[in-house]
């Protein structure tokens, strides 16, 4: 317990340190110049770089609720998964739902965080609860399990999979978002208000809440984002062959 409460003291502390200075977080340059410019033409690039951590949102949508479900759900659908096992699973909340899921979060906090460590905590999850909505991103362990029970030899990795294909719908569901101009930002408050949300939300026991997604209009510009340099990321080995009608046009 005296962990969790330290991890969430420095979750707080980390907070208001990435508010006041967006890029000082990384003490790097911006994107490097020498990327290809057929890389950074691409659609899909482009719609990844729109994808920004947002903690600045407002209840307004550029957009309806419905065309908004609409793009979480196809974000989901599209996104892929071990074996097509398709465990990724949703719980989409506006308005006064959305403010019920932050509320029974910080009504969790407020058991655990030191009283003098508790108004900046009571900050953040009121910067949630400002926004349209939330995503609750949940995996079907149902599904899991079944994976385990018919593909034995790989019965280890199939958590693993499943939290990697969580991890793809949510970026895919934050991608489509910021394509609609709608900001957001992705949280993990889990098991804090687990059983309190499935309670209110009938949830299914079988759903294991991954990860939170507060969304609304961006009530704040984004600052530069900074990069590491390449050569500390990528090793490239050998070469390839271009398609001569590619190559051509």
């Amino acid at each position: 317990m005296a962990v969790f409460i330290q991890l969430i003291i420095f979750d707080v502390q980390y907070y208001i340190f990435s508010v006041a200075s967006l890029t000082r977080a990384i003490p790097t340059g911006p994107m490097p110049a020498e990327h290809p410019e057929n890389a950074m033409n691409n659609s899909l690039i482009q719609s990844i770089e729109k994808r920004r951590t947002q903690y600045a949102l407002g209840p307004e949508l550029p957009i309806s609720a419905q065309q908004t479900t609409a793009l979480i759900e196809a974000a989901i659908r599209l996104a892929p998964s071990s074996f097509n096992s398709q465990s990724s699973r949703a719980v989409i909340l506006y308005g006064d739902e959305s403010r019920e899921f932050w509320r029974l979060v910080e009504t969790a906090l407020g058991k655990i965080v030191p009283a003098e460590a508790f108004a900046a905590t009571k900050g953040k999850i009121d910067s949630f609860a400002a926004g349209a909505g939330t995503v609750l991103f949940y995996e079907d362990q149902d599904v899991v399990k079944g994976l385990q029970d018919k593909f034995a030899l790989y019965a280890d990795n199939f958590p693993v999979w499943s939290e990697q294909a969580s991890g793809m719908a949510q970026f895919a569901v934050w991608t489509a978002l910021a394509n609609a101009d709608i900001g957001a930002s992705l949280q993990h408050y889990n098991p804090l208000a687990d059983a309190d949300a499935a309670a209110r939300w009938n949830i299914p026991a079988a759903w294991k809440l991954r990860a939170q997604m507060p969304f609304g209009s961006n009530e704040k510009p984004f600052g530069e984002k900074a990069f590491m340099d390449d050569a500390r990321r990528f090793k490239v080995f050998g070469t390839a062959t271009v398609a001569e009608t590619r190559a051509a046009a």
